[in-house]
């Protein structure tokens, strides 16, 4: 697939706002970079009208932009010259196939991310991967919901997560979680789906990962809640700080409880309890 890489000059405040009213529209892959948030729109998206909404924002926000087309023949090597190694203290390292391998953690996980979102870098992820090494994990049902390129669910199976169901209602995250749970050998564990929480066909899961974005967030704690057991936990990322109350309110409506909460740069990543 052809990409307009457009490229929003701002302060780092600014674009972690930017990501989050972007999320929701036709641009479908992001990168943060220093004085810069990157967006990528499919060539046979309307560029018009996501002009026109960064018009708005721009008006909004004060930021300058340009864009440059990305012919698909050059994703790849796009990917490979800005993803280096993600480390997540002693627990887990993230490297891309063509990396060499890290040491001196007690997980690897090799992630090739291709048009998928969920590498470790950004605030969201690094977040989930971590509480990941303290959530009750092993031998659990999962369901990972917006799984990307199935980041979450591989390092819960390698934690000795029973099964994960992943889904993600973009296709080429749907077949990225099934490219990257082979190369970790762990496909046994995980059922990669496409589609929303409709192409879900488990339930009663012990817990739910659900690093999306916030509007998906909200509109979906009600059958999320139907989803997980009683007893259960629930962990949201994808949440500028600015927003915990909003979320934490329709959690509670749900029948969710507050458990821990953590910050990243403007990000959280909060625990709850079913």
């Amino acid at each position: 697939m052809d990409y307009w890489k457009y490229t929003l000059h701002t302060d780092p405040d600014t674009a972690e706002l930017l990501l989050a009213w972007l999320s929701d529209s036709a641009f479908d892959t992001f990168e943060e970079t220093p004085g810069a948030l990157v967006a990528y729109l499919p060539s046979k998206a309307d560029a018009p009208a996501a002009e026109q909404m960064l018009a708005v924002l721009q008006a909004d926000y004060g930021f300058t932009w340009d864009k440059q087309f990305i012919p698909s023949q050059n994703w790849n090597a796009l990917w490979e010259s800005n993803f280096e190694p993600v480390i997540v203290g002693d627990f887990c390292a993230v490297r891309a196939d063509f990396h060499p391998t890290q040491t001196g953690v007690q997980h690897e996980l090799l992630i090739n991310p291709k048009m998928a979102f969920g590498t470790g870098h950004h605030e969201t992820t690094w977040m989930c991967l971590a509480a990941l090494e303290r959530l009750p994990v092993k031998g659990a049902r999962l369901l990972d919901y917006g799984c990307g390129t199935g980041i979450l669910a591989i390092l819960a199976a390698r934690l000795g997560a029973d099964s994960i169901e992943a889904v993600d209602i973009e296709e080429e995250s749907y077949r990225n979680t099934l490219e990257n749970s082979a190369l970790n050998g762990v496909s046994n564990q995980i059922v990669a789906r496409c589609g929303t929480l409709d192409a879900v066909e488990g339930g009663h899961f012990d817990g739910i990962l659900a690093n999306i974005n916030r509007h998906i967030i909200l509109d979906s704690l009600p059958r999320l809640a139907g989803l997980v057991r009683s007893g259960g936990w629930l962990l949201v990322s994808g949440i500028l700080h600015d927003d915990e109350t909003v979320v934490t309110t329709a959690a509670r409506a749900a029948g969710f409880t507050q458990g821990r909460t953590d910050r990243r740069g403007n990000w959280l990543c909060i625990e709850f309890m079913r």
